[in-house]
């Protein structure tokens, strides 16, 4: 059975040629390389510039492994294998994921959170998420499920139905998938608010001329009594 590439082949190749006795071969099928492409990187016509990467440091090998195979060419290096198993979801599946038996009273609750938190969410995607069916979603939309008035709204995630990856992938997918709003930018008032204000604050030409007339008739009524009170000092002086 074949096993697994190394992170990143080549700068780990180019770390076990500059810090090991392992033979080409060795290195190669560990690496998953051509004997020959390894033998160009130990001349210096290939990988040039590439930075070696220690296996025993990113813990894809031990000091252990690669002393015995140093010993004995025969040995084939493999993986060490992860002390932490990673659940990697199949993503090439189809249809509703499964959901246990001992989860699935959840599930409602689960659907009213992503309905209330994340609507730009499509059923079909809800249905991934928390494999559900399309009426149900709708029936928790409408309110018309029946158990509606004793639901709960959830995080699907901290209810198990879901890995948080999960969610934040489809909730990228669907803000990418979402218009973007036009920005229209600023827009000017309609000529009939701009013109109506300026009728109302506007004084009209009556009320203007009106105006005028007694600014007018005051200021002739003021020169006269001035021009009075001359001529009689002037009179007085005579006498």
């Amino acid at each position: 059975m074949a096993t697994a590439a190394p992170l990143m082949p080549k700068a780990t190749a180019v770390w076990l040629l500059d810090n090991t006795a392992l033979s080409f071969d060795q290195i190669a099928e560990f690496c998953k390389l051509h004997p020959l492409e390894v033998k160009a990187i130990a001349d210096g016509d290939a990988a040039q510039g590439i930075k070696g990467l220690d296996p025993i440091v990113t813990g894809q090998l031990t000091r252990e492994q690669i002393a015995e195979a140093e010993v004995n060419p025969g040995i084939r290096l493999a993986l060490t294998p992860p002390k932490v198993a990673v659940h990697t979801p199949d993503r090439s599946r189809k249809g509703p994921r499964y959901t246990p038996v001992s989860r699935r009273q959840d599930r409602p609750n689960a659907i009213l959170w992503l309905v209330r938190n994340h609507p730009e969410l499509k059923d079909s995607q809800i249905m991934r998420l928390v494999g559900t069916t399309k009426s149900t979603i709708a029936s928790i939309r409408d309110r018309t499920h029946w158990n509606s008035a004793n639901l709960t709204p959830m995080d699907p995630v901290t209810l198990g139905l879901c890995s948080q990856i999960d969610l934040d992938l489809e909730v990228s997918r669907a803000n990418k998938e979402k218009p973007a709003p036009v920005d229209t930018g600023a827009t000017l008032l309609p000529a009939s608010e701009t013109t109506r204000k300026e009728a109302e604050t506007a004084p009209t030409t009556a009320e203007a001329e009106e105006k005028a007339g007694e600014l007018d008739v005051s200021a002739v009524f003021a020169k006269l009594k001035q021009l009075g009170g001359k001529s009689s000092r002037a009179d007085e002086d005579d006498e």
